[in-house]
């Protein structure tokens, strides 16, 4: 038997090295290389065994749809597209203390009263799960608890005729495969760990969910290969000063991707919205300059916000901006145009933007909405406060149709609004919503709608 020899695996990456260095020639991190033993392989080449032959079929045969475990709680069917499906694996990745544990034991009290749920923590003892329980009042739903690390043990759990139908692993980087030499972790072990429980879930059929920790910069930690590996990936998003908190999928093999479900933090637990755009507006004064109501899409939902924007003369030789909720990058395109295009001065200044809420906006459609709530601070002529604003602004100037403007209209309509500002659109799109709508076709067309002063124009 030949002696096991060793590699370094990077952890930020996965990429192998036959030695150590300090920095990761892939990924370029520093200090991400660990020793890790590598087993004897198997003998090479495939002559001494014969595989069996596959048998292909032809894509238009009949499929029956995919059937849905309902969990109860509204906003988490939708992000998952309409249920659970028997036999997929989902990850939930987000923050420490940001709510994935306590979501998932929501969720797992709820179904536990149809079908056999188990809930494994390889982070907390047995009578912590129950405290949290307790305090989340679900202390008494017929759900199975273990605290576990080896994937060995579960595995032989799971892998049962009467062995539960779904079941949440809290975490995946806390589960160890014995036949590795590494810590948990480590890559090679989520990696087999991660590969070995979705072997047995897809064998018997059984919903299978992974909490995942987070690195610094927000990823999921370990191995890329775990969010190919699973069928859906959520990630739970929020700021520690809201109360408010954004379930996002971003990979779902049965359901729409950058679908949202929206969760309101309280003393019982989470608690769903179910209109998260009145949610979002309820402290909004429709009488203060630089505020504007963007109506933007989440996957299949329209969800309205408010962006504040505050433009303010700067003590400094460069003036500051910062941004919360939106891409910094886009923001200083949007002055560029607004400098360029419109002259408008603003290159002086500070400038914050803020996205009020704690809700993270990553569609261009919100370009128009931030230029209306700039030009407005600059001014100090507030917006319509029965207007929303949505549109893509280009780097000439012009104002770009978005998607699914009908849906952005009806949302507003139903919450009072009666004005819209939106890019120009051919006739046969025009809206049976009771909004009277200001086309815009060009980013200066905003400017006559603020009385600016003579500070504020080249």
């Amino acid at each position: 038997m030949a002696k096991p020899t060793t590699r370094y695996a990077c952890q930020s990456c996965g990429a192998s090295f036959p030695k150590w260095a300090g920095r990761c020639d892939a990924c370029g991190e520093w200090n991400t290389l660990v020793e890790e033993a590598v087993p004897e392989s198997a003998p090479k080449g495939l002559g001494a065994a014969k595989g069996r032959r596959i048998d292909f079929v032809g894509l238009s045969g009949a499929s029956e749809p995919a059937p849905r475990r309902l969990t109860g709680i509204a906003e988490l069917d939708r992000v998952c597209g309409g249920g659970l499906v028997p036999g997929s694996v989902l990850l939930i990745g987000g923050d420490p203390g940001i709510g994935k544990s306590t979501l998932l034991l929501q969720a797992m009290a709820r179904l536990a009263q149809i079908w056999r749920c188990a809930y494994v923590s390889g982070e907390e003892a047995v009578d912590q799960v129950r405290l949290r329980a307790q305090r989340l009042g679900c202390a008494s739903a017929p759900v199975d608890l273990a605290s576990a690390t080896s994937v060995r043990d579960i595995a032989a759990s799971l892998d049962m005729a009467d062995g539960p139908e779904i079941v949440v692993i809290d975490s995946i980087q806390t589960m160890y495969v014995d036949t590795l030499d590494s810590a948990p972790g480590t890559v090679a072990q989520v990696r087999a760990s991660a590969h070995e429980l979705i072997r047995v879930a897809k064998r018997r059929g059984v919903v299978l969910l992974l909490v995942g920790h987070v690195t610094k910069e927000g990823t999921i930690a370990g191995p890329r290969v775990l969010e190919h590996m699973v069928d859906t990936v959520l990630y739970f998003e929020g700021e520690r000063g809201h109360q408010f908190r954004i379930l996002r999928a971003v990979k779902n093999r049965f359901g729409a991707t950058d679908e949202i479900g929206v969760f309101e933090m309280g003393d019982a637990g989470l608690s769903e919205v179910s209109n998260p755009s009145a949610l979002f507006l309820a402290e909004r004064r429709g009488d203060v300059s630089g505020a504007a109501v963007f109506a933007g899409m989440e996957g299949t939902r329209p969800v309205l916000v408010e962006v504040q924007a505050l433009v303010a003369p700067s003590p400094l030789g460069t003036p500051r901006r910062a941004v919360v909720g939106w891409d910094s990058a886009r923001l200083a395109m949007v002055l560029a145009v607004l400098e360029a295009r419109c002259g408008v001065a603003i290159g002086a200044n500070d400038v914050y933007l803020n996205v009020a809420g704690g809700l993270r906006i990553g569609e261009p459609a919100a370009d128009l909405a931030v230029a209306a709530a700039l030009v407005s601070s600059l001014t100090g002529e507030p917006v319509p406060a029965d207007a929303v604003v949505f549109g893509e602004i280009g780097l000439s100037g012009e104002v770009r149709a978005v998607s699914q403007t009908e849906a952005r209209l009806k949302e507003a309509a139903k919450l009072g609004f009666s004005s819209a500002l939106i890019p120009a659109r051919r006739s046969a799109g025009r809206s049976d919503a009771a909004l009277r709508t200001v086309e815009l076709q060009h980013l200066g067309e905003l400017m006559p709608l603020f009385q600016a002063d003579g500070g504020t124009r080249r």
